[in-house]
This record gives structure tokens, C-alpha cells and sequence, in this order.
């Protein structure tokens, strides 16, 4: 049985941040069956990256809770070749968003992190108290700093202050509103734009990057946004909670499953020369299990609807 909801959602004024984004997209979809008041601001009226703006905005709106999920995101490449614009834009979002919850007495916030938290050679499956026990992924230190920092502003807040932040971890997403750009998206996004362009191209090959040995765990956004509601409600507590589908899957076996359900037949070639990333990076999923919540979504099914959604537009 689900624990117990503590911080019902209906009659609430609840904000989501980045709801442009493919999780905050998905966030404000579920918000809709909660009875509650969604309030959006897109980045033309508040800029994120501002203090002012971000007071400014929080003291007007006064929302009851907010859901952060918006960040400067990106793959492997655009991590490492904008270090510092993953770092600094990062932090400033989290520590505005953060502060002005406190100054505007925000009854409850969720700060959403990722999975590239974790030191690169963490214990598989990755428990929560895997955090900062040691070296982190070089491709992507940047971004995951600034999301270790947006973890211990909440736990910060919550001691000094008595603040009810929260933090959940979400593992690698994927789902509608995605990024498809070759350069900058992640990989179950790449893949399903490459095989879709092979295939519409009459190419005999498709490129993958690495090895093709890394084993990855991915989560639909919709499962995302109902375990961030999920967690809302009803979790209250200083460590942040992993959110996950608990099965992960070679990258090779995630491309010949792609190039199925996109209908591409041709070969699948690696390209050994460039970054694996991290070896593997499965996370327990033990901890919000326990609280009665598990995934809906399998992996096939979820990229076959993302497929039938943004095909004509590849």
C-alpha cells in the first residue's frame, strides 16, 4: 500500500519550473488530475538566472509548492564543451528558485537532480548513500556539481530554516518534448533520430558512439511526474530519493531494439574512438518502492509511443 499523503495537492497553488521541459511538461500533465492551480512563468518573464526576477515572481505568484524542474540539460558532448555554462546556470536556478521558496514561505518544494550524481564507479544498483563518496563522471561533473549543490541547498534550508524541501533523482528520462538534436540530446533520443534518418535515407548503416557495453536505466517522463507527485505528497525528508525503473540495458541491445520499433534494418556500427560515459549506472529504486510506488511504463512500449509522436517532425 502507498504511504500515507501528508501534503494533498488539491486547492494548492503549485508552480512548476521548467515547465517547457520534457519533465515539466510531463509534471503539469499529471498536475491536472490533482485539482490543483498549475502556475507557469516561461523564461521571457522570469529568467531563471536573475535573483530579482525569481524574488520578484515568487512573491507575487505565492505558490504553495514548487516543483523545480527546470536546469540547462544536455549530453555528453554539450557537457563537455560548455563546462562552465552547465555549472554556473545550474547554480544560480537552484540557489534563486531555493531562496525564494524560504523568503516566500512556499509550503513544500520538490528539487529534481539526475542520476549523474553518483561517483562514476558507484555500487550498482546505486543507493542514495552512494552521494559523494567519490569521483565523479569527468564528462559531466559540471552539471552534476551544480545538482549536488541544488540537493544540499534543500537539506540546508530544511535544517536551518525548517524549510519541507525535498530532492528526488530521477534516472535517465526520455518521453515527449525530448531533445532531438544530434549534438546536444542524450542517447535514447539520438538513436531513435539516427535510425529514423537511416531508414528514411536508405542507409545501410547506422553510427553508434562508444563501445556499445554501457549499460543504461531509463525512465519515461510521464513515470517521472507521477513519482515527483507521488513524492510531494507524501514523502518528507532530508535525502534525496531516487526515482528509476530499477532494470537497465546495454546500449547496443537499446539501439537493435530502437531500429525494431523504428523499422530500420540496416547494420548498426560502433564508433570505438568516441566516450563510453560511465561503465554502468543502475540506481536502486528500493527506497521509493517501499513508499508504494513502482513505473508504469516499460521501455518498448514508451519509445514506440514517443516514436509515433515525433516521427513526422524528424
Amino acid at each position: 500500500m502507498p504511504s500515507e499523503v501528508v501534503f494533498p495537492l488539491g486547492g494548492k497553488r503549485v508552480w512548476v519550473a521548467g515547465h517547457r521541459g520534457m519533465v515539466g511538461s510531463a509534471i503539469v500533465r499529471r498536475l491536472q488530475d490533482e485539482g490543483c492551480e498549475i502556475l507557469t512563468a516561461t523564461h521571457a518573464e522570469v529568467d531563471l538566472k536573475d535573483p530579482a526576477q525569481v524574488d520578484a515572481f515568487v512573491g507575487d505568484a505565492r505558490p504553495d509548492a514548487v516543483f523545480m524542474a527546470a536546469a540547462k540539460v544536455g549530453g555528453i558532448l554539450a557537457n563537455d564543451t560548455y563546462p562552465a555554462d552547465f555549472l554556473y546556470d545550474n547554480l544560480m536556478i537552484a540557489a534563486n528558485v531555493t531562496e525564494a521558496a524560504h523568503r516566500h514561505r512556499v509550503g513544500k518544494m520538490l528539487f529534481l537532480g539526475s542520476s549523474c550524481i553518483y561517483p562514476k564507479l558507484a555500487p550498482q544498483p546505486i543507493p542514495e548513500s552512494a552521494l559523494l563518496t567519490g569521483p565523479l563522471e569527468p564528462t559531466n561533473e559540471w552539471y552534476a556539481i551544480a545538482k549536488i549543490a541544488g540537493i544540499k541547498l534543500a537539506q540546508a534550508y530544511r535544517r536551518q530554516h525548517g524549510c519541507d524541501f525535498i530532492s528526488a533523482m530521477p534516472t535517465n528520462l526520455y518521453g515527449p518534448g525530448d531533445n532531438f538534436d544530434l549534438n546536444t540530446s542524450h542517447v535514447l533520443p539520438a538513436l531513435i533520430r539516427k535510425a529514423h534518418q537511416a531508414k528514411v535515407a536508405g542507409a545501410d548503416h547506422v553510427l553508434l558512439w562508444g563501445t556499445g557495453t554501457p549499460r543504461r536505466e531509463f525512465l519515461h517522463a510521464d513515470d517521472c511526474a507521477d513519482a515527483c507527485v507521488f513524492l510531494m505528497q507524501r514523502y518528507s525528508g532530508e535525502e534525496h530519493v531516487n526515482v528509476g525503473s530499477g532494470e537497465d540495458i546495454p546500449i547496443i541491445d537499446l539501439a537493435r531494439m530502437i531500429c525494431d520499433v523504428v523499422g530500420f534494418e540496416g547494420e548498426i556500427r560502433l564508433d570505438s574512438s568516441k566516450p563510453d560515459g560511465t561503465p554502468r549506472k543502475l540506481m536502486s529504486g528500493d527506497k521509493l518502492r517501499a513508499m508504494g510506488w513502482s513505473p508504469a511504463v516499460g521501455l518498448r512500449d514508451g519509445i514506440e509511443s514517443v516514436y509515433r509522436a515525433v516521427k513526422a517532425d524528424l
